[in-house]
């Protein structure tokens, strides 16, 4: 008789189940519609309409789950949730800076790209978990909305600094360019925050009485629309395949690296913080995710000068696709090892 095979890695099964499951495909279908040069996008109206329906839904969800947690519960997640938005950009700025060898301000853009997070990237980490049958923690949305802002405002920060450092040393007048107060109205007023934020609000206030007279519309279509929604992001980011000749190898090299010290740190503070495996690998995917909703704006605002390319083609083209289509599951194995 032959011998058997040996059994798949468990990794492997786990890669290939996701790599088939209905979002990275739809992912992928997106991706190839640019490739072969399709005309095919969702109208701009409909992608910011499926945008509102997703985020909200998200707060709304999340508020409700809020109102059941404890402050015992919640607190040392919610600790290392903030600690990691403030170790992210300073890492993110310093593999730029040092490494990469990239200017102040280029470095501070991409910094601030990569020290907050991907909200899209979050649901979709969420959906993983649902499907291999271990759903994470209800108040995750409350630790998204913690690391949404942060990270941008330490990156923005470090970059006005050296900026102007290098006006004085110059012999120029540090003139401001953009106010904080500018930026922190443009990241705290922005729609992600304030679908979230909003959200978990009204969800937290109405509590689970008041979620089940909406969850027909809020839940039942939550998948397809993320489909739909995940459909245009592949269109989206096929768009900036070419840009990846612009960034270079390092640039690719940073756009997954980083991510995965950022996803292992926020697996690893996750499960310190006494954090389901599966609530640790969400908390480990919102660490290696990078913003390109909230970021962009703020960045534009504080620091012009910083090439948006770098950090928009790595965010897009390089880290979502990489966390959508294999980053999930790693952090999801490495949060069962540390439970093990």
């Amino acid at each position: 008789m032959r011998p058997r095979p040996p059994p798949p890695h468990p990794m492997i099964e786990t890669l290939k189940a996701n790599l088939l499951s209905p979002i990275p495909l739809a992912f992928a279908l997106g991706i190839f519609a640019r490739l072969v040069k399709s005309e095919f996008s969702l109208p701009k109206d409909i992608y910011s309409a499926l945008s509102i329906y997703l985020l909200f839904a998200l707060g709304l969800k999340g508020g409700v789950e809020l109102s059941h947690a404890s402050f015992d519960v919640i607190v040392a997640p919610a600790g290392v949730t903030l600690l990691l938005g403030c170790i992210t950009p300073l890492t993110a700025y310093a593999a730029m800076r040092y490494v990469g060898r990239f200017n102040a301000s280029d470095s501070a853009g991409m910094a601030a790209h990569y020290g907050s997070v991907s909200a899209v990237t979050f649901i979709a980490a969420q959906q993983f978990m649902v499907r291999v049958g271990a759903p994470a923690e209800g108040y995750m949305p409350t630790l998204l909305t913690l690391l949404e802002s942060p990270g941008i405002h330490i990156a923005l920060a470090i970059g006005a600094i050296q900026r102007n450092k290098q006006l004085i040393a110059a012999g120029g007048h540090a003139a401001a360019q953009g106010s904080m107060k500018d930026v922190l109205h443009e990241v705290l007023t922005g729609r992600t925050m304030m679908l979230l934020v909003g959200g978990l609000i009204v969800g937290f206030f109405m509590g689970e009485a008041g979620w089940k007279a909406v969850s027909p519309f809020f839940d039942s279509g939550f998948k397809g629309a993320l489909m739909l929604f995940l459909l245009e992001m592949g269109v989206v980011a096929g768009d900036r395949l070419g840009d990846l000749k612009k960034v270079g190898p390092f640039l690719l090299g940073f756009g997954i690296l980083v991510p995965l010290v950022h996803g292992a740190l926020g697996v690893v503070l996750g499960e310190w913080a006494g954090l389901s495996p599966s609530g640790a690998a969400v908390l480990g995917t919102m660490a290696a995710s990078a913003s390109y909703i909230a970021a962009p704006p703020a960045v534009r605002l504080t620091l012009p000068e910083a090439n948006p390319t770098y950090s928009l083609t790595a965010a897009l083209a390089i880290t979502f696709p990489f966390n959508i289509l294999a980053g999930i599951p790693l952090y999801y194995a490495l949060a069962q090892r540390l439970a093990a």
